[in-house]
């Protein structure tokens, strides 16, 4: 993941145009909004694997407990201030989906900020429930919803939501198909899939469509898609290897650990470490939160 150690004797002035980053070496970081580099490892840019998505290490989920077009965020009322400060401190990731509720905010939330400076993900869901409505119409019909609603002429990420079975890229055929159209007209820039099954998992191994992976994977195997890790790491590491990006999610156990420093430590530790995660996200619900997953990337990301 982070090879290259940051010092202050790397800076360089040039200012990557229109990418919201800032050349430091033989790496990046984010820029703030004046061009100021922001100096942390948290905020160096990836790649999502061969997706030619780049975006910062770091990343903010807006779905923690998300559900039926709403999240902690949104309900608390806070879900604008928190994704325009995680922006301010760095952060360039945000992930949404349609059953989160939070593209308005996002949209809010960016607004004025370059739309190139930072990177949108969303998802798209066909199973039953997660959303209000029983109908499930097709992808190009929910992305030009989710566009109007992000305000945004094109979308960085566009996944299928929560797949579990074994043979979803045959019963998803038509959204794939749709989405690949989707990419090819340059209205979404990549697409993939968020798995929560092993077998889902393993069913992303090979297939070509498929540009970026979320995958549940943590130290503990909490909320994970088998409770022994060792088990996930080498199918996450197979996909990796074939050019997937991979997005790394539930790092703190969909929150069951969120208040215990030294499981939150491990778990960064074990995921970076891997070096098959290419991006992690975090589901931020304070401001103050976003400080600390930071300076806890510093501390255990691997130079």
């Amino acid at each position: 993941m982070v090879k290259t150690k940051l010092t202050r004797r790397q800076f360089v002035s040039t200012i990557t145009a229109g990418a919201g980053t800032v050349i430091i070496g033989n790496a990046a970081l984010a820029s703030s909004s004046s061009g100021t580099a922001i100096s942390s490892p948290a905020m160096k840019i990836i790649t999502l694997g061969k997706s030619g998505l780049k975006t910062t290490l770091l990343g903010m989920g807006t779905g923690f407990s998300g559900y039926n077009r709403s999240s902690n965020i949104t309900r608390a009322g806070v879900a604008e201030s928190v994704i325009r400060n995680a922006y301010e401190k760095g952060v360039r990731f945000f992930d949404c989906a349609d059953s989160y509720g939070t593209h308005t905010y996002t949209a809010s939330a960016l607004k004025g900020f370059s739309r190139e400076s930072y990177t949108l993900g969303t998802k798209i869901w066909v199973s039953q429930g997660g959303v209000p409505e029983p109908e499930r119409p097709g992808a190009d019909v929910l992305v030009e919803r989710f566009r109007k609603e992000l305000n945004t002429d094109y979308l960085d990420l566009v996944q299928i939501h929560c797949m579990t079975d074994s043979g979803w890229t045959d019963k998803e055929k038509k959204q794939m198909d749709i989405l690949e159209n989707l990419k090819a007209k340059k209205v979404i820039r990549a697409h993939g899939v968020s798995v929560h099954s092993l077998e889902a998992m393993q069913a992303c191994i090979g297939n070509p469509w498929v540009d970026v992976v979320h995958v549940r994977i943590n130290s503990f195997g909490e909320a994970m898609d088998k409770s022994d890790p060792s088990l996930v790491t080498p199918v996450i590491e197979k996909l990796h290897k074939e050019g997937k990006g991979i997005i790394g999610m539930k790092l703190i156990g969909a929150g069951k650990f969120k208040n215990d420093p030294e499981k939150i430590d491990e778990s960064l530790k074990y995921v970076l470490d891997l070096g098959t995660v290419d991006l992690i996200i975090v589901g931020f619900e304070k401001p103050e939160q976003i400080d600390d997953y930071i300076a806890r990337v510093q501390k255990n990301v691997k130079l």
